[in-house]
């Protein structure tokens, strides 16, 4: 049953455990095999642990000899992001500060996680403290983007993104602030959830009272994404934003779900600038919900000041991240962080209350829309996979970028405004890389949005092509 079972889903494969036909222990087996084959060409999974894996499979096996009884996700290997503790294995936040820090506790996430029936096989790349949109680290290097090597995954999810698309897991764990669960997914043809804020937990982080940053599942298709969102959903004592798990599944959503009425197209938020073929692309591959039965509009959607009421929340979000560690190791940390971080010790109070009103306003611009269209959806990505040696696009669609953050301001829009967004690939460009949507639901309404993602991916047909194996290739003239 092993041979070549990382090809299936991850649906696929749970079913198998839950039937018996397939142990978690093969399965196991079957990663490391995978990874040996693939991972010196992308090093998505940096930190291999599968003596803990095989472990816990022994005693989740022992302990609940029933299959059915061992959760969500049965016995299923699965990548946590290198952001997020687990106990007993090398956790660097993708920095030299902590290369050798190996916690003596997992995050709440990971213990809910491993609580459903997941095992934890790998950590993935990250760039350090999840600052960046490409992934690399002084820890350990950079992470390739399997469709072409010579690419970048994005980030700050990219290790998790490139370890699906090339097979090495089923299911990846990720975090996301300004679109790294998004870019990355749309990066590596996979799909990707920010889900609303306090749907899932946030576990100990110093920021527990912001909305900005949530963790969330990232898949090779959508309905092996709702089975990792089930797995994750819920209240968590550790995070005061959380609520409960809806009383029925997000698996269980995707079966008798309703075609979204109207859509929403937008080429772009807030003037951001987009890459042209994407544009096109994006805009062509509307007609998969046209097909559907939806009714789609093409709209403007003018956001005020989008990019100084980001960077001014982000920044105060890295002020109460990073102070205290500039302090005592300003040399040891990227200037992408610095610059991020002294930003927000230059703004006044009067700054702060100016970018609050305009997220309260973004919101209820959102909320406008929402009143008569079920979904917006725009491009998954400012542009699109670009050198895996540097740091941020130099220029999209001819704009001159500024900072490491101008080539997310797509993703970065739609985090101000607290609703679930699901990336979904939708083409390849002219050079081969990966083009997305990112399709945007009402506040909580991941139910809905799944669902409407499942069936546009269906009719798209990408998810039919993974897994791959790398693939080298050549950068892409700007």
């Amino acid at each position: 049953m092993t041979d070549n079972l990382y090809k299936k889903s991850a649906v696929e494969v749970v079913d198998l455990l839950r039937r018996g036909e397939v142990s978690p222990l093969e399965l196991i087996d079957e990663v490391e095999a995978r990874t040996n084959v693939v991972e010196l060409d992308i090093n998505a999974l940096p930190t291999l642990c599968f003596d803990r894996a095989r472990e816990h499979a022994r005693r989740l096996m022992r302990d609940k000899p029933e299959p059915t009884q061992r959760g969500w996700l049965a016995g299923l290997p699965l990548g946590i992001k290198d952001l997020t503790d687990v106990e007993g294995v090398r956790t660097t936040y993708g920095s030299p500060i902590f290369a050798n820090h190996v916690p003596d506790k997992s995050h709440p996430l990971v213990c809910r996680i491993e609580n459903h029936g997941g095992i934890v096989v790998a950590k993935s790349n990250t760039p350090e403290f999840g600052a960046g949109g490409s992934t690399f680290n002084e820890v350990f290097g950079r992470t390739c983007n399997p469709w072409n090597t010579a690419l970048t995954p994005a980030g700050s999810t990219g290790g998790g993104a490139a370890a699906l698309a090339a097979g090495e897991i089923w299911l990846a764990h990720g975090s996301d602030h300004g679109g790294s669960l998004r870019r990355p997914a749309t990066y590596c043809s996979v799909v990707g959830l920010r889900p609303s804020p306090g749907r899932v937990t946030r576990g100990t982080v110093s920021n527990l009272f912001s909305p900005l940053s949530v963790q969330g599942p990232m898949a090779r298709n959508v309905p092996d994404l709702a089975l990792f969102l089930d797995a994750m959903a819920g209240f968590c004592s550790s995070d005061p934003m959380t609520f409960d798990a809806p009383a029925k599944s997000f698996a269980d959503a995707l079966t008798d779900a309703e075609v979204p009425r109207k859509v929403a197209f937008a080429e772009t938020l807030g003037g951001s600038p987009v890459d042209e073929e994407t544009r096109r692309l994006c805009r062509e591959a509307m007609r998969h919900f046209k097909s559907l039965g939806s009714e789609v509009t093409e709209i403007t959607f003018d956001i005020v000041d989008l990019e100084k009421t980001f960077l001014a929340l982000r920044s105060q979000h890295f002020v109460v991240d990073r102070e205290l560690q500039l302090q005592t190791h300003r040399d040891q940390i990227k200037p992408d962080i610095v610059w991020n971080t002294e930003l927000g010790f230059s703004q006044s109070t009067r700054d702060l209350a100016g970018a609050e009103r305009a997220r309260a306003s973004l919101y209820q611009q959102f909320q406008e829309l929402f009143s008569d269209y079920d979904l917006l959806v725009t491009p998954g990505a400012n542009t699109p996979a670009f050198d895996v040696n540097l740091r941020h696009p130099e220029r999209i669609d001819g704009v001159a970028l500024e900072h490491y953050m101008g080539a997310s301001l797509l993703t970065s829009a739609v985090t101000l405004s607290a609703s679930p967004a699901l990336s979904i690939p939708c083409d390849f460009d002219q050079f081969g890389r990966a083009v997305g949507l990112q399709i945007v639901g009402k506040p909580r309404g991941e139910a809905a949005l799944l669902s409407a993602g499942a069936m546009f991916e269906r009719e798209a047909g990408l998810a039919e092509l993974l897994p791959i194996d790398p693939r080298s290739g050549t950068v892409p003239p700007v």
